[in-house]
């Protein structure tokens, strides 16, 4: 459930928000919201490339009923980076990058668990798209065991074109499908690599497919014939490490 402790509301408080620096998450806009502050708060909103949503006026009282304007935003409990900054410093550190986009996955549980996988296994940053992606809640950060605090999250109006740019600058795309025909250890991860898993019910988008240099799957021979993203991803990394002479930790 949605608390109302975790967001605020009320057209000057979400526009001073934002003036001051703060990161908004989720912005949500009552339907036919006129008036010079509403105005205010748009110019606003562009000017800082805020995604937001517009929603009927019963949408926002499911979270409070007080004198919201017509307007409630959650405030980011992370500050998100900028991929085109952080990609030149991993490498002008003589380091081949390791990332993590995330197609789909909007159980905060989960995403939670694969930055932890992430962090322990000595990824540079978690990819997400701005829309139908998990939310970073303190549900999240708590499944991360506090990983969230350190690792960079990128969140990306277009995860395809994030991928693009990626790819152009020497990273290797690897697409984890669960009936791929190659095997994971079977294929060549080192170098510089960007893994990207999907949802579990619709796995990843096809544009995203198409990008890749390595379709791989897990071999897996018990009953149950899918695994838990998070886990799934914990295990592609660390093959991905493997390859990956001397980094892994004794």
């Amino acid at each position: 459930m949605i608390k109302e402790s975790d967001c605020i509301f009320g057209l000057r408080p979400v526009i001073e928000a934002i003036k001051a620096g703060k990161q908004i998450d989720r912005l949500l806009i009552k339907q036919g919201l006129q008036g010079a502050l509403y105005h205010e708060l748009m110019t606003e909103v562009s000017k800082n490339s805020i995604v937001y949503q517009i929603v009927p006026v019963e949408r926002i009282e499911l979270v409070t009923r007080k004198n919201h304007q017509g307007v409630l935003a959650w405030l980011s409990v992370i500050e998100y980076q900028n991929l085109s900054n952080l990609l030149p410093m991993i490498y002008e550190k003589g380091e081949d990058p390791l990332m993590v986009a995330l197609d789909g996955v909007s159980d905060v549980r989960n995403f939670g668990a694969v930055v932890r996988s992430a962090d322990c296994l000595g990824a540079h940053a978690v990819l997400i798209p701005e829309k139908g992606s998990a939310r970073i809640t303190s549900d999240a950060v708590k499944a991360s065991a506090g990983a969230l605090h350190n690792m960079p999250v990128c969140r990306e109006r277009s995860l395809v074109r994030a991928v693009k740019y990626l790819k152009d600058s020497g990273l290797k795309v690897i697409c984890a499908v669960e009936k791929a025909g190659i095997r994971v250890y079977e294929a060549d991860l080192s170098g510089p690599s960007l893994l990207i898993m999907g949802s579990e019910d619709k796995g990843i988008s096809r544009e995203l497919t198409a990008l890749a240099d390595h379709i791989v799957r897990i071999p897996m021979t018990g009953n149950i014939g899918s695994l838990n993203v998070s886990v799934a991803a914990g295990i592609f990394l660390y093959e991905i490490v493997r390859q990956r002479s001397g980094q892994i930790r004794k």
